[in-house]
């Protein structure tokens, strides 16, 4: 497949998306897939959901267009339709998590049975390799379904996880380019394509929310699309890669942990403390937070370009800087609460030290 025939690609599913979007939303209505407002959620109207199959449809036209095709395609667009099925009836019934997590279950291991999965490791600058073995299996399918529920983490604000999903798609995009990897490439051109063409409809005031039918996907994708990048042999380092590209849903993901265990409240509890919560407390209006998100996003993104050609000190370094870099946003924001101020409260004994 040719560079010109991907950009092809990028803008039939992006067109694509910009004409069906209206027809998703329209069905989405008739078919009563809508969001009900409640006190944890930012809209305060009857929203329509399951506009992820309009993202769908953009990729599979773009591929379609761009003659895309691989013996473990036919497996990962299998699993592509299962994933979009399970949100569609989620985003319609809310299903129970242990239902998603089996469907997901599943959708890993057909991915496996195609002989994509991590089979070494190797660690970076000291020439180790090991033999992943049997555990080869078990690392692949939690890479799959943990990256697959990072973009859902972070879908609650107009614009937030489609434009997360789309700065993360292009770090790969740009990964795969300069590695020749044109598979790669050109699947991240056609979801970024698509995903650009819903934000027209979804960044705020949204139009229609992708729901988890288009979270559940695009987190899907990624998680493919990294394994693609990572297939056969894996690195230390470049395991840690896609972990930086998805940055934000793991980072307030984390902190939402620490924040419930010291709230001694159960981990899986709901609450108003997530990133674009506290930013919009802070006083920034709706699209303002969503844009430092954004910014934050290219932060990570960007570290984890440099990462790849880094010498080792130097990757300790970015990785160093990052973790401080996630402690003093969450400071500064009370990401956990008011008094959860480590960094700070260690930085003013210092000064008062000197």
């Amino acid at each position: 497949m040719s560079y010109e025939r991907t950009v092809l690609a990028f803008f039939v599913s992006l067109i694509t998306v910009l004409i069906i979007t209206p027809l998703v939303k329209r069905l989405a209505i008739k078919s009563g897939v809508v969001d009900q407002p409640d006190k944890r959620k930012i809209h305060d109207k009857v929203m329509p959901r399951m506009g992820g199959l309009a993202i769908f449809i953009g990729v599979l036209t773009g591929s379609f267009a761009g003659g895309l095709y691989e013996n473990r395609i036919t497996a990962i667009t299998l699993g592509a339709f299962m994933i979009v099925i399970l949100g569609i009836v989620d985003d319609k019934h809310n299903l129970s998590a242990r239902i998603k997590f089996i469907v997901q279950i599943l959708v890993a291991c057909i991915i496996v049975s195609t002989g994509l999965k991590m089979e070494f490791l190797s660690i970076p600058f000291w020439d180790l390799r090991f033999d992943l073995g049997w555990l080869a299996y078990p690392l692949t399918i939690l890479w799959i379904v943990g990256i697959t529920n990072a973009i859902n983490l972070i879908d609650g604000l107009d614009g937030l996880a489609a434009g997360i999903s789309v700065i993360g798609l292009s770090t790969i995009a740009v990964m795969a380019f300069s590695a020749d990897k044109i598979l790669i490439f050109s699947l991240s051109l056609v979801v970024i394509g698509s995903t650009i063409g819903f934000l027209f409809y979804n960044f705020h005031p949204a139009k229609i929310f992708m729901g988890d039918t288009g979270s559940l996907f695009l987190g899907y994708v990624i998680s493919v699309l990294s394994l693609l990048g990572l297939y056969k042999s894996v690195t230390l380092f470049s395991v840690v890669i896609p972990i930086i590209i998805l940055g934000v849903p793991i980072f307030d993901t984390t902190f939402a942990i620490i924040r419930r265990i010291l709230n001694k409240q159960p981990i899986s509890a709901p609450d108003k403390s997530h990133i674009h919560h506290r930013l919009m407390a802070f006083g920034l209006s709706h699209r303002k937070a969503v844009i430092v998100i954004y910014l934050i996003g290219i932060v990570f993104s960007l570290s984890a370009i440099l990462l790849k050609t880094a010498t080792l000190w130097v990757s300790i370094f970015i990785i160093f800087g990052l973790i401080l870099f996630m402690q003093i946003i969450a400071e500064v924001t009370g990401l956990v609460n008011e008094q959860y101020k480590p960094f700070t409260k260690f930085y003013r004994r210092m000064v008062k030290r000197n």
